[in-house]
């Protein structure tokens, strides 16, 4: 099959969404389908106010109707609420062809943290975006209950995996010139992320930061005792993951969270919060702590054995994942 999918977050951004498209789209073509991908490295972009780190495909309309018509696919699946998403909307609405959507990320959330703007407003938005849908897919039980409560339909499962070759445990020799516990946090450094949450912390040993961010020069100059090492990738991020002794997961606002899966794959026991994201991917297990006192969670989570948090990761498969992805699909060859 021949599919196409639209999406506003691509590379270079670095964070769950990109990978999860990115990974999807490599099980896809594993599996023997044809994927193309318009993203915001094909089109003119502006930055996206107060993320300049995010580009914005700048009057994708024309375009993107163009793209779609040569790419000919099967099934079009749209990822993002923003320019691209909307304008593979309106070419979809028009010509009358079924799409899928997915909620990758609580927008409305987003937008509250940066602007004085209701969230039943933005939530209005959302719910319009994806009303059209064939399916609107979401990573956990707890999300899709959230959205059938704000009047979301149509909704379908696709959960999400991790590399356990890549992310397992290793040598901690990377942190060996700070004291110990390591308590790491891994992400973009944002408002959002409510990394101040854990940075704020009276914790024992270390905190150390991989990321980078509209906040990382702010928060660096706050928090001088921290250590902050930027974004990682491949095999640098794994070893990063490898030599803390816990995760710490502030973040109230993600609806699945990979950084999660990628520590429990490295033998890390998780910190959290108990909302979406930490309830659904740790949940009773006792991989993890979670509390609202996050402080207490981090205590915990120092004492978990590394080997329960591997095991637990090992039952998150991108193949299974990318399974769940085609079952949502909805090919439109032959539909009037």
């Amino acid at each position: 099959m021949k599919l196409l999918i639209v999406t506003d977050a691509w590379h270079p951004q670095v964070n769950g969404v990109v990978r999860t498209l990115a990974t999807t789209r490599t099980e896809l073509e594993r599996l023997g389908h044809v994927v193309e991908v318009i993203a915001p490295d094909r089109f003119r972009t502006i930055p996206m106010p107060t993320y300049p780190e995010i580009r914005l495909a700048l009057a994708p309309g024309r375009r993107v109707r163009q793209m779609i018509d040569a790419a000919e696919p099967d099934a079009i699946h749209i990822a993002t609420e923003g320019p691209l998403g909307l304008a593979a909307r309106r070419y979809c609405l028009k010509r009358k062809l079924p799409f899928t959507t997915a909620y990758h990320t609580r927008f409305p959330e987003y937008v509250r943290d940066r602007a004085p703007v209701p969230l039943s407003l933005s939530y209005a938005f959302v719910r319009r975006f994806h009303a059209p849908a064939h399916s609107v897919m979401v990573a956990t039980a707890s999300i899709e209950a959230d959205l059938q409560r704000r009047g979301f339909t149509n909704i379908r499962r696709w959960s999400r995996g991790v590399d356990t070759d890549l992310f397992r445990p290793r040598d901690k020799g990377l942190f060996a010139h700070l004291p110990r516990p390591v308590f790491l946090s891994v992400g973009r450094v944002a408002v959002e992320k409510n990394i101040e949450a854990f940075l704020s912390l009276d914790l024992p040993g270390s905190k150390v930061v991989v990321g980078d961010g509209p906040q990382l020069a702010e928060l660096k100059a706050k928090y001088p005792t921290v250590t902050f090492v930027g974004a990682k990738h491949g095999e640098d991020l794994a070893r990063h993951y490898a030599a803390a002794d816990v995760f710490v997961f502030p973040s109230r606002t993600d609806t699945f969270g990979l950084v999660l899966l990628e520590a429990l794959a490295s033998g890390l026991p998780v910190a959290a919060f108990p909302v979406p994201g930490p309830l659904d991917v740790i949940g009773n297990s006792p991989a993890g702590a979670l509390s609202e006192d996050l402080r207490t969670a981090c205590l915990k989570a120092v004492d978990i054995d590394p080997a329960i948090c591997r095991n637990h990761a090992l039952g998150f498969s991108w193949r299974a994942c990318a399974q769940q992805f085609l079952e949502n699909l909805r090919p439109f060859k032959g539909v009037a």
